[in-house]
């Protein structure tokens, strides 16, 4: 055997054994990532649900003030303030966020992070706002069904801000979506609360079709601002973008409380809650938790996968919340209601299909690159 041929077998060896690490390595780094995936849906799940029901309870049992209802949606964020500590380097290099490439440019400027923030926080106060008029006025698994419209809103502001492409799956999500909130605005008022108006009824409906709206829009906006704005794709830029957005809507909605005077007979409703002032107060802090544990698993899978999958994720909890309000307020289930339930659950999982195949392109599209290095590293060894 001739050196040439030696030196050869080599360098083959040498590209096969780092080949052979590589595979092991991006296998656990792959575990890893699954187990931080799994806790992040978990997170965001068990959140929005608890929220919600705790929500309506505050309601069912007395509570009437919507600025204060609003506010302990969002002045939770303090609770997140840890995650600073949380090392982003190993987040990063695994991580597959969609948010757009990654460029090395100068930070954007104070004034543009604080246009930033004003807008995303605007809208989630006025998400807020809106939410908590429109749990007063519905039921738990009412609310739920309508919020999941915020997928079609998604689509379709993502359209206009994102370049979101219309497939047959989506238009098909969205038409399923918005037959479902109709079916809901149908439905004989003999199905809504006890004590609510007809006209309370349709305002409830409204009000959490902009809900969903407003939801979509700030988060087909917080897309868009981390691609032409804040130009980084970081742990601590989503977790930056959260809590400020936070604090500039908990700064509105306060103002709101003090400007409405729902501050000024806070104690009287207090007395009068109907599981007593100790469970007043818990029901309002556990639903500040609540909401923060949301936003935990929202902040992770927007870093780790994209803003779009987390949307997703996010319907899911409508068949959790409606078997949950069944069980603790015993929400009735016509049969009008559980067909809007089957359409937004087929448009969701419409919706999740697409997610999957765009999934498998990148990753067609990653294997191919890797497979061109590869053959590319192959014939350098053969040359040599």
């Amino acid at each position: 055997m001739s050196m040439k041929e030696t030196q050869e077998i080599r360098l083959h060896a040498r590209v096969q054994d780092e080949e052979n690490k590589e595979t092991k390595n991006g296998a656990a780094r792959n575990y890893k990532w699954w187990i931080r995936i799994a806790m992040y849906i978990l997170f965001l799940l068990c959140g929005q649900s608890s929220a919600t029901l705790l929500g309506r309870l505050y309601y069912d049992k007395g509570g009437q003030k919507k600025w204060i209802a609003a506010l302990v949606q969002v002045v939770g964020f303090p609770i997140l303030l840890p995650l600073y500590f949380i090392s982003s380097s190993s987040s990063s290099s695994s991580s597959s966020s969609k948010l757009g490439k990654q460029t090395k440019c100068s930070s954007p400027s104070l004034v543009a992070l604080s246009m930033v923030y004003s807008i995303l926080g605007l809208l989630i106060a006025s998400g807020s706002v809106l939410a908590s008029y429109g749990l007063s006025y519905l039921s738990a698994s009412t609310f739920s069904i309508i919020l999941a419209s915020q997928l079609g809103f998604t689509a379709f502001f993502s359209f206009f801000l994102n370049s979101q492409k219309f497939t047959p799956f989506i238009i098909n999500s969205i038409v399923l979506l918005t037959i479902s909130s109709t079916l809901l605005a149908c439905q004989p008022s003999s199905s809504s609360l006890s004590g609510v108006s007809k006209a309370n009824h349709a305002i409830g409906f409204i009000c959490t079709l902009g809900t969903a709206a407003s939801a979509a829009l700030g988060l087909s906006l917080s897309q868009f601002f981390f691609r032409r704005v804040i130009k980084k794709e970081s742990f601590r830029a989503v977790v930056d973008m959260i809590i400020f957005e936070l604090l500039v809507a908990s700064c509105m909605i306060l103002a709101g409380v003090f400007a409405s005077g729902e501050w000024k007979d806070l104690s009287k409703e207090m007395e009068g809650f109907g599981l007593g002032k100790v469970s007043y107060v818990m029901t309002l802090v556990w639903t500040a938790i609540a909401w923060q544990v949301f936003q935990i698993g929202f902040v992770g899978l927007i870093f780790e996968v994209s803003s779009l999958f987390c949307n997703v994720i996010s319907s899911l909890s409508l068949p959790i919340i409606q078997v949950m309000a069944a069980i603790v307020f015993h929400d009735h289930m016509n049969g009008l209601k559980v067909i809007s339930m089957v359409l937004a659950i087929w448009g969701s999982v419409s919706y999740i299909h697409q997610n999957y195949l765009d999934d498998q392109e990148s990753k067609r599209t990653t294997e191919d690159s890797y497979s061109n290095a590869n053959s590319g590293v192959s014939k350098e060894a053969s040359s040599i």
